[in-house]
């Protein structure tokens, strides 16, 4: 038996009977991260009429993420032997990546699915959900309000890849980080530029700092200056205008006159550094190119640059997806979705992620899930529901 959701403002989801939350395996042989570790699951196992089924060896099949079956089990899951057994008896799935349009087709009317969906480039997934009567939550659609702080899964994700972005240049470099006067002559640090100061960006200039890298870095909204000061960063100034940030906390798109201003700045800053780790995205669109081919060409060869925005296009010219591409002596790296390896605490924080966005919604006295579609998460994050694309921003795309 599966129930359905209601639209009307003040009705909530309700069970009959015990509420089963499947999280199976990711499909995509690439992703090593999972939905659900041993201490978010003894957190839903706390939910009033809950049943938690889980892939059996979900731990070892997604990048061997610190915890057992055992764990699992002992923490109130039950093992389920297949996905489809999961996808057909779930009435809420937790999933990192979306499934498939094979898996969707598993699932019954009713169900609500949560994960990332990258729903401006998935078009044709967001209608196989709708079409199927799916509920889906993206996750990279949580508004950046205080509320929703703690489902924030773009910015526990950004925060391992800027860490993680600056322990790989660390260890491609043909230098150390870390000042040193010895007897034998004094190491001097390298000079790292970090262009973008959001999540990412701040935390892999934290990171760099600690490790004893001279730190300067750039971000198109002049409000993040004093930020980047706390972490331990000289800022860049570059004049280009009206910039700001969109209501989101997101920066703006900048137009071909500000983008080709920033560039002529930025080469200088790109020839004189040692490394340079890119983290410039538009939230919907297309990364802009910011290191161009005539940058590159600036700089010292043994430098390195990491682009950590190849998943949304890239911010370098001549970055290859998941490639190491040395040009003039300058190595560039561009790996997708970097957090994915270091999948244990990837997957810690992003169950932490979407276990708090499930209770924030679940009524424990009635055990049930509420679907309020006027909920100022749910308004932002909810992309399809009751046969239809709800989501403003995601029916206006496909209405065009």
């Amino acid at each position: 038996m599966y129930f359905h959701y209601f639209f009307e403002k003040g009705k909530t989801t309700g069970f009959n009977e015990i509420m089963k939350i499947g999280i199976p395996a990711e499909s995509s042989i690439d992703e090593t991260r999972v939905a659900i570790v041993p201490e978010t699951a003894s957190r839903l196992m706390k939910l009033k009429r809950v049943e938690l089924l889980v892939q059996n060896g979900i731990g070892i099949n997604c990048g061997y993420c610190g915890f057992s079956d055992d764990l699992l089990k002992s923490s109130g899951a039950v093992l389920a032997h297949s996905n489809d057994e999961i996808l057909a008896e779930s009435n809420i799935i937790l999933r990192v990546q979306p499934s498939s349009p094979g898996e969707i087709k598993k699932m019954k009317a009713g169900t609500v699915h949560i994960s990332y969906l990258d729903p401006f480039n998935n078009i044709d997934l967001i209608k196989e959900f709708a079409s199927a009567g799916i509920s889906t939550i993206s996750m990279e659609m949580i508004p950046r309000i205080t509320r929703a702080q703690k489902m924030d899964a773009l910015s526990s994700q950004a925060s391992i890849a800027g860490y993680t972005a600056v322990i790989h240049a660390a260890e491609k470099l043909n230098r150390i980080f870390p000042m040193m006067i010895t007897a034998a002559g004094t190491i001097n640090p390298p000079r790292v530029f970090i262009i973008g100061a959001g999540v990412a960006g701040l935390q892999a200039i934290a990171t760099a700092k600690r490790l004893g890298a001279l730190v300067y870095a750039f971000d198109t909204r002049p409000v993040v200056e004093e930020q980047v000061k706390s972490v331990g960063a000289r800022f860049v100034k570059i004049d280009l205008g009206d910039t700001g940030e969109t209501e989101g906390g997101y920066a703006r798109e900048l137009t071909t006159e500000q983008l080709e201003r920033q560039q002529k700045a930025m080469a200088d800053q790109c020839a004189q550094s040692d490394v340079v780790i890119t983290t410039a995205r538009v939230f919907g669109k297309k990364a802009p190119v910011i290191v161009t081919e005539d940058i590159i060409n600036r700089m010292k060869p043994g430098s390195l640059i990491i682009d950590l925005a190849i998943d949304s296009g890239g911010n370098v010219e001549l970055s290859r997806k998941d490639e190491e591409n040395i040009v003039n002596g300058i190595k560039i790296m561009a790996p997708s979705i970097i957090e994915r390896t270091v999948p244990v605490h990837a997957s810690q924080m992003y169950a932490n992620n979407v276990t708090a966005l499930v209770e924030e919604f679940w009524d424990n006295e009635k055990g049930s899930f509420i679907l309020d579609p006027e909920d100022e998460i749910l308004k932002k994050a909810m992309i399809t529901h009751d046969g239809k694309i709800v989501n403003t921003m995601i029916r206006e795309i496909v209405e065009k």
